[in-house]
């Protein structure tokens, strides 16, 4: 379940209450009164079911509280309540299957942003993939994988086509316009001295056949691109955070800028440009995943959608058929 938390204006709260009391799938509804100071106003707290969560909020929504007041929305780790129990059998839907879209937007919103952060993970896995890459060592490469912040705007961006959030597409399309060229510069001028130190060869680099798969772009590049940026969207709309990590491990992004400067440093272009679309095809791969995977959710926790259908063709049963 998740937890609601609203300031609302004392002329509002009565408006309010309505609403959440003749929703089935709200529950431990409570109001103090006066008690909020900034901005002032009644607090109401209540307890709703995950796959009710999107109609609650546009009803909140749609009665300008957000503008007079304000809301916050959690996760509950644990709930012990045979209210709450009778409040997730009576919501629409499957709780595993429900996407509340605005924490997903607000999670989103906070992955894509362009800022120091960003940028500083991102040129370490540059980095840290170059050293693979120059060292022939499976291992490093790996690590630049887990290090990569890449999926966040590319998980953004999948929700942004969906949503037709433009504004979000544009944020996130912003960060990795940005954020590759500029780790992939850094690791160019690091790459630079390092091969004039010797540590980097041409002879390396071409004998780490470990590696062929960051620049060979084959028949399961896209796929593997597709599966790994399922099983991230996946994660995030069911607050799975463990399965980020397969993803990470699976996707050569980061692999290939990285593999991509070191073979132009080297003057290896053919290597380079082979990189270069390795990159592109994990990009788009993950993003069209995403949206896939967006796209066959139910809605509000509607079960006539593909998912509901699915359910029903295999015997599950489904609220619809209660």
């Amino acid at each position: 379940m998740l937890h609601l938390r609203v300031i609302s204006p004392a002329e509002q709260t009565a408006a309010l209450v309505r609403v959440l009391s003749v929703d089935p799938g709200v529950t431990h509804l409570t109001v103090a009164r006066g008690i909020a100071v900034d901005p002032a106003g009644d607090l109401v707290q209540a307890d709703v079911a995950r796959e009710a969560a999107n109609k609650v909020l546009a009803d909140i929504k749609a009665l300008g509280i957000v503008h007079s007041g304000g809301l916050t929305l959690g996760p509950v780790e644990a709930v012990l309540s045979d209210a709450a129990d009778r409040a997730t059998r009576s919501a629409p839907g499957d709780a595993d299957d429900a996407v509340v879209w605005e924490q997903l937007l607000a999670e989103t919103h906070e992955e894509s942003s362009l800022n120091s952060t960003f940028l500083a993970f991102l040129t370490i896995a540059c980095l840290l993939a170059s050293i693979g890459v120059a060292t022939n060592s499976p291992v490093t490469v790996v690590g630049a994988m887990v290090v990569g912040p890449e999926f966040g705007p590319l998980a953004a961006l999948a929700v942004a086509l969906v949503r037709r959030n433009w504004r979000l597409a544009r944020r996130s399309m912003i960060a990795l316009a940005v954020g590759f060229p500029v780790a992939m510069s850094i690791t160019l001028v690091a790459t630079l001295v390092w091969s004039r130190l010797g540590w980097i060869t041409t002879e390396a680099v071409l004998d780490a056949h470990n590696l062929d798969f960051i620049y060979e772009v084959g028949p399961f590049s896209f796929v593997v691109a597709l599966l790994a940026g399922a099983a991230g969207m996946l994660s995030l709309v069911t607050a799975k955070s463990a399965a980020l990590i397969g993803v990470f491990i699976s996707v050569t992004t980061v692999p290939a800028a990285g593999y991509a400067v070191v073979a132009a440093t080297l003057g290896q272009w053919h290597r380079a440009f082979e990189s270069a679309g390795q990159l592109a095809v994990n990009l788009v791969g993950i993003v069209v995943a995403g949206v896939i995977v967006l796209e066959l959710r139910p809605r509000t926790g509607d079960e006539s959608g593909p998912i509901g259908r699915f359910k029903r063709a295999i015997g599950m049963r489904t609220p619809l058929d209660r």
